[in-house]
């Protein structure tokens, strides 16, 4: 017999009646500090909260000598013992790794499909999904749209926290090395534009050239797509070289800022973008302008819109799995797309 099997057989009871719904009834009590906001959180009476702490404790002392859990008086949140904080850690680490084992075989075996997407290419895959939802419904696949931000477009995809992702990128001449290991449908390109509120008197309608963008007053986001088409003119330090006026969160902040005249300014925007904001009629609101932009900085960048996977993903999973599916579907999809004026 294999000490293996050996430590198996002698599994000490506490441990072997420690279930999965205990382990997450601690997790939820440390990151709410009480049993009655656990139990909130969990929808339970707060009596079954502390019940499942007590048998956790009483096992714990058993098995290590120490409980997990020590109350600190009414109104004051658990105090966590050394042996409490490890097992925390030891539970989450459990359940993480269990519920990614299960959501990848749900993926293998094509009963889960997961598509990110930014607030500006929902579009692809609502159109895409229309093609295949009642093949998915019948067939019993549980689809998830996740929103995904510019800036963790990548890092969704290499963790595959997503199966599938519509984005925009910065696209090179080079190209990016990263293309290389996934498949790629390409919806548009284009030079990106300034949309100012800035009068044609200080800022005239001809486009602007790259290298002077220095020169005129710029409302910028800390990281995403403009981030990284400025990171390729200028180098990582960009905002050392440019006149940053505001620092925005997201593109809405942004067109609000301007629109409110409170700050006085360009922003870089997509070509749909900045033609859907400039000349909009509003009294109560700033007049905005696009204006062009001259790239004359190397790299040339353009932006790029798409659809993008991970190439061994596909190779992997025959043409009938819900990814080969949906991804025939979006290559249907940008047959019959037309971009936006």
């Amino acid at each position: 017999m294999s000490s293996t099997l050996d430590a198996l057989l002698d599994c000490p009871p506490g441990l072997l009646d420690t279930t999965f719904d205990q382990l997450r009834t601690l997790l939820v009590v440390h990151e709410t500090g009480s049993a009655l906001r656990a139990a909130r959180a969990l929808g339970r009476e707060q009596s079954s909260v502390q019940k499942q702490l007590d048998t956790l404790n009483r096992n714990s002392q058993a098995l290590c000598g120490e409980v997990l859990t020590v109350r600190q008086g009414r109104g004051k949140d658990f105090l966590f013992t050394p042996t409490g904080e490890t097992t925390v850690e030891l539970a989450r680490t459990t359940i993480a790794n269990w519920l990614e084992s299960i959501h990848w075989s749900r993926r293998r075996l094509g009963r889960m499909l997961t598509v990110g997407t930014t607030e500006f290419t929902l579009p692809i895959v609502s159109r895409a999904w229309a093609r295949v939802s009642e093949e998915f419904r019948q067939r019993e696949v549980e689809f998830k749209v996740a929103h995904v931000r510019t800036k963790d477009l990548w890092s969704r995809l290499e963790t595959k926290q997503v199966d599938l992702v519509c984005g925009s990128i910065v696209s090179t001449a080079e190209g990016d090395r990263r293309l290389k290991e996934y498949e790629v449908i390409e919806y548009a390109r284009g030079q990106a534009l300034l949309l100012t509120n800035l009068p044609e008197s200080e800022l005239p309608d001809g486009p602007v050239r790259t290298s002077r963008l220095g020169r005129v007053p710029l409302v910028l986001p800390p990281a995403g797509l403009v981030a990284d088409l400025l990171a390729t003119w200028y180098g990582p330090a960009f905002r050392d070289r440019l006149n940053v006026v505001a620092d925005i969160d997201d593109v809405h902040y942004g067109l609000s800022l301007l629109r409110s005249g409170f700050v006085r300014g360009c922003m870089i925007v997509t070509g749909s973008i900045g033609r859907g904001m400039a000349g909009r009629e509003d009294p109560d609101a700033a007049p905005l302008r696009a204006i062009g932009l001259h790239d004359d900085l190397e790299p040339k960048a353009e932006l790029m819109t798409g659809a993008f996977v991970r190439r061994a993903d596909l190779e992997r999973y025959d043409a009938d799995h819900p990814l080969n599916r949906l991804w025939a579907a979006v290559h249907e999809d940008v047959r019959t797309y037309t971009p936006l004026a």
